[in-house]
């Protein structure tokens, strides 16, 4: 079985050191935890049940639907989950997959390699792959010798950490529930669904024949969604639940002084201003790349986040490769430096406004930002409104790309910087807000370059850093703060606790105490 190189799992392991301030640690084991109905409170309406849309507002029921063929743990380490053993080829050019016998899917199919083969046919298509489609880039072509073995063939050496990269993105779909997969969820998972009620939340219960030994502990997952973050938290200081999944940095917070358990995952979010390049003024450079400067990073952290995570000029956490914090102190606000890129831009005064600023309206802290954000440009002679839509509608645009700009968080900044691609803003081909052909060849040219460098220390560093200089110049995306998503805050009566890389919610070893 492959292994992760002393280099790579140091630089992994970071990521759950940074979330050390929220960390609680301890969970009673299982076999002292008792089963039941665990009631998990979130604050956003799911989008669907495909687990290749790794959004967000989907980090609730992805991993207690489905399993990956292999797990990290919080530190990084490759795990066995729907395979049992993976082989790296000398060369990097191909990966060997043995599958885990006698696991069968939520309709009792049993899983073989033609649900894998299918599921990377998915991922593969630009227009059913969403978030799993850029990582499929590498990939050449696959095939199935028999029913427990997948071999996958790259275009090119590919670095090891990118492959095991895609085989822990990789969750295995159903092959017949392909098609229905957004509305029916076609998995192995350690809980199958009863019922969903849209804009109220669903009914989750026990897969009888899961393959996890003892697990789920819990037998019935009820997740109620609430509009408001206080109305979550009063739901659990009143006992209504037992978690709030995914709240604001500032209850756990407050929650956490009051005694209740605090965990922070190792798989942070980077906060980024979205911008659609192909609409009105931002077509134009220097006018995107003036909100480098027009982005009050500082004040953004403090009132969105409680000054919990770190300013960035880059989408990457502290513990990616391609972090470089020399970009923090370059891009930090600066108006007057806004306000000569603005000039330079050519752009009449009516030009550059007469856009408005989609905003999250669900999500106190995108509310919050988008207010200072909107000062800011005031402040540089661009008055804007605020477009405020509500759950679904705000997916809607945003997935869709119905915004000039907006704030959206994006994932997968801890891991192997490509990796971005799988958020929609930074896809290199069948991007839905920038469409194909790509308006910013030179960013999918320096994808490419980071993809490429298999070789040493200083090939791969120099792709990085060269990453990292386009997309300051494109300036299509303005990251601005790293902040903890998936925050679980649980009462006392709960146990086994379950760190996630992706920080997506484990319930299957959860308990009461």
């Amino acid at each position: 079985m492959t292994k992760l190189s002393r280099r790579q799992f140091c630089m992994t392991g970071l990521a759950l050191a940074g979330a050390a301030p929220l960390l609680t640690l301890g969970p009673a084991s299982a076999q002292q935890l008792k089963g039941g109905t665990l009631r998990v409170a979130v604050l956003s309406e799911l989008a669907n049940f495909d687990p290749q849309q790794l959004s967000t507002v989907n980090f609730h029921v992805i991993k207690n639907l489905y399993d990956s063929l292999i797990e990290y743990t919080p530190e990084g380490k490759p795990q066995p989950s729907l395979a049992t053993e993976w082989k790296i080829a000398p060369d990097k050019t191909s990966v060997s997959l043995t599958l885990r016998d006698g696991v069968t899917f939520h309709s009792g199919a049993l899983f073989k390699s033609d649900s894998v083969l299918a599921t990377l046919q998915k991922g593969a298509d630009p227009k059913r792959g969403k978030n799993v489609f850029s990582t499929m880039s590498i990939v050449k072509d696959w095939s199935a010798p028999d029913e427990r073995t997948v071999v996958i063939n790259f275009k090119a050496p590919a670095p090891e950490r990118q492959i095991l990269d895609l085989l822990q993105f990789l969750i295995p779909i159903e092959a017949k529930g392909i098609d229905t997969v957004e509305t029916v969820p076609a998995g192995t998972g350690p809980y199958t669904l009863v019922s969903r009620a849209v804009g109220q939340g669903l009914v989750l219960k026990a897969n009888p024949k899961y393959w996890r030994e003892k697990q789920p502990i819990a037998q019935d997952l009820v997740f109620t969604v609430f509009s408001e973050d206080a109305a979550a938290t009063a739901a659990l200081e009143s006992g209504a639940v037992d978690i709030v999944y995914n709240g604001s940095s500032r209850s756990a917070a407050r929650l956490k002084g009051a005694g209740y358990q605090v965990f922070a995952g190792p798989g942070p979010l980077v906060q980024v201003f979205r911008i659609n390049s192909t609409r009105g003024p931002f077509r134009n450079k220097s006018f995107r790349q003036a909100f480098n400067y027009l982005m009050d990073r500082a004040s953004i952290l403090r009132v969105g986040y409680a000054g919990m995570g770190k300013v960035v000029a880059l989408p990457w956490a502290p513990a990616s490769p391609a972090f470089d914090d020399n970009y923090t102190k370059t891009y930090a606000y600066d108006l007057e430096k806004a306000k000569k890129l603005i000039a330079a831009s050519g752009l009449s005064a009516d030009e550059i406004k007469g856009w408005k600023l989609l905003v999250n309206g669900s999500d106190e802290p995108s509310v919050a930002i988008s207010q200072i954000v909107q000062g800011s440009l005031q402040k540089a002679g661009i008055p804007i409104e605020l477009d405020m839509r509500q759950g679904a509608e705000y997916v809607t645009a945003l997935l869709g790309g119905d915004f000039a700009a907006t704030f959206g968080a994006v994932g997968n900044v801890q891991k192997f910087p490509s990796r971005v691609t799988t958020n929609s803003i930074y896809r290199t081909s069948g991007n839905p807000i920038l469409k194909d052909p790509h308006p910013h060849p030179d960013y999918v040219a320096a994808i490419a370059k980071v993809d490429a460098a298999a070789g040493g220390e200083a090939e791969v560093k120099a792709a990085y850093d060269n990453l990292n200089r386009v997309m300051v110049d494109e300036a299509f995306g303005v990251p601005t703060n790293s902040y903890d998503v998936g925050l679980i805050v649980a009462s006392e009566k709960v146990g086994g606790i379950t760190l996630d890389i992706d920080n997506l919610f484990i319930a299957r070893t959860i308990g009461f105490k």
